[in-house]
């Protein structure tokens, strides 16, 4: 059930227009932002409902905001689940921002919502980048408990999810959502299968005090997966709804990830942070071939296109450390009767095997090329046989966390401990994976540091390469 406290005190119950669930920066460049919020008005059926009115946002370098950028005003309709977002263009790379929102039901009658901030990328820079990673957002489990692990009980619960808290308080450049942000089947009954049902997935989360206070302090990017696409393993055969066009209109929707103006945007992206660091961001459910289909050669998750785009960016990148951010694993081990991903036999397996194929070729175990993968409900850092490492987020929420698969299980992708599992952790907990990217103390050269925290904040296992590391 829905926390309905928590979300009255955020969202006002007396007709009062407000923005309950915050404002977000993401997909920052050297250049751009997309900026947004929601309006919101009340509370019904246990959802944040939305309100009509109109907003925009002020830009600036300074906290006082003067001199300022103001973007035009934008009208917050039903059909857009009143959501306010724009792009903004003309930015200065390596700059600390400042935005608010001004919103109201006329733009002669406004309130000024708490201001955020972000950094813009800066490709020539050295300046350290953090980012938070992390996936299994669940909501339902953190909430209401399952058969086998208790909900959270704490006297913060209202907050929502403690590691947020703990993400804010280490002060990273940007939080990345692997996917899994929400999860439309979870509770099974009832199971959001409409649009209205699906968003109010994201208004329950995103209403709750943690994470409006994070996203105010930090930019985000975000992936999806299977459950904040339609269900568990979805792909996009089927007529089980929610549909896959849904899934995929709503997940652009409810996040700052594409131009809203630009229906043919691709959410598969490279970003160059700093000089020392490229990140890539696959998309995973828009192409992939039906999940039980025959692995081979024509069976795949990111589609002809994407590969080509992939093979193409990173050849051209010469950026210290390569991060492939991943919403699914591409070592693993996971679990032998899976089929949703580049580790699973009966999955795509083939694709995965000539994805690391051509890397070896390449050259780039010795190029600093590094994974990192969500999905996955355990934390964990693995070694593939062709000598490439991945570090597993594990589940954000202590609930949605288990024991995994290790190497030489016969119920997991690696019966024959051809993987070499360098880290996972003894007891499952809720946590996040911060990758800190910097240049090393004698300004000589660069290094990337790999740490496990868990919900709390205390930090469960780290590792730092340094350049060049990575071909031990």
């Amino acid at each position: 059930m829905v926390m309905l406290a928590l979300i009255c005190s955020a969202a006002n119950v007396d007709g009062q227009l407000t923005n309950a669930q915050g404002s977000m920066a993401g997909e920052v460049t050297a250049t751009s932002v997309i900026l947004q919020t929601r309006l919101t008005g009340g509370v019904w059926m246990n959802d944040v409902l939305g309100a009509e009115g109109v907003a925009r946002f002020e830009i600036s370098e300074s906290l006082e905001f003067e001199p300022v950028i103001r973007t035009a005003w934008q009208t917050a309709v039903g059909s857009y689940d009143h959501i306010v977002k724009v792009v903004v263009d003309g930015l200065k790379p390596g700059m600390r921002y400042y935005y608010r929102p001004i919103y109201g039901a006329k733009a002669k009658d406004v309130s000024i919502g708490n201001a955020g901030t972000f950094r813009t990328l800066d490709p020539d820079g050295t300046l350290p980048v953090k980012l938070a990673v992390v996936t299994g957002m669940n909501y339902n489990k953190f909430h209401n408990g399952t058969r086998t692990k208790a909900a959270y009980a704490g006297d913060d619960k209202d907050l929502g999810f403690p590691a947020l808290d703990a993400i804010r308080r280490k002060r990273p450049t940007f939080f990345v959502g692997t996917g899994d942000n929400v999860y439309y089947d979870h509770p099974r009954e009832p199971a959001a299968v409409d649009r209205t049902g699906m968003r109010q997935k994201w208004h329950e989360q995103f209403v709750q005090p943690r994470f409006v206070s994070l996203f105010a302090d930090v930019a985000t990017y975000w992936l999806k997966d299977d459950h904040d696409h339609r269900y568990d393993d979805s792909d996009r055969s089927g007529d089980r709804l929610p549909s896959h066009e849904l899934g995929v209109e709503l997940f652009r929707e409810q996040v700052p990830i594409v131009d809203p103006t630009d229906p043919s945007a691709v959410t598969y992206r490279t970003h160059r942070l700093s000089r020392h660091l490229q990140v890539w961001f696959p998309e995973g459910r828009d192409y992939r071939s039906n999940n039980r289909m025959a692995d081979g050669p024509e069976k795949t998750i990111w589609g002809a296109e994407q590969m080509a785009w992939f093979k193409r960016t990173l050849l051209a990148s010469d950026a210290t450390f390569k991060i492939l951010i991943s919403a699914t694993p591409m070592v693993g081990p996971d679990d032998a009767r899976k089929r949703d991903n580049h580790v699973n036999q009966k999955g795509f397996r083939h694709e995965g095997d000539a994805i690391f194929a051509w890397l070896s070729e390449q050259g780039f175990l010795e190029r600093n090329f590094y994974f990192v993968c969500g999905d996955r409900h355990w934390q964990y850092h693995a070694r593939h046989p062709s000598g490439f490492e991945e570090f597993s987020t594990g589940a954000l929420v202590d609930a949605n966390s288990r024991h995994g698969r290790r190497p030489g299980d016969a119920k997991s992708t690696d019966p024959e401990a051809e993987i070499t599992q360098l880290y996972t952790y003894d007891e499952p907990t809720g946590g996040f994976l911060m990758v800190t990217v910097s240049e090393t103390e004698d300004g000589k050269g660069a290094f990337a540091d790999f740490s496990f925290y868990d919900e709390k904040g205390a930090k469960l296992y780290g590792v730092r390469r340094e350049a060049g590391d990575n071909d031990q």
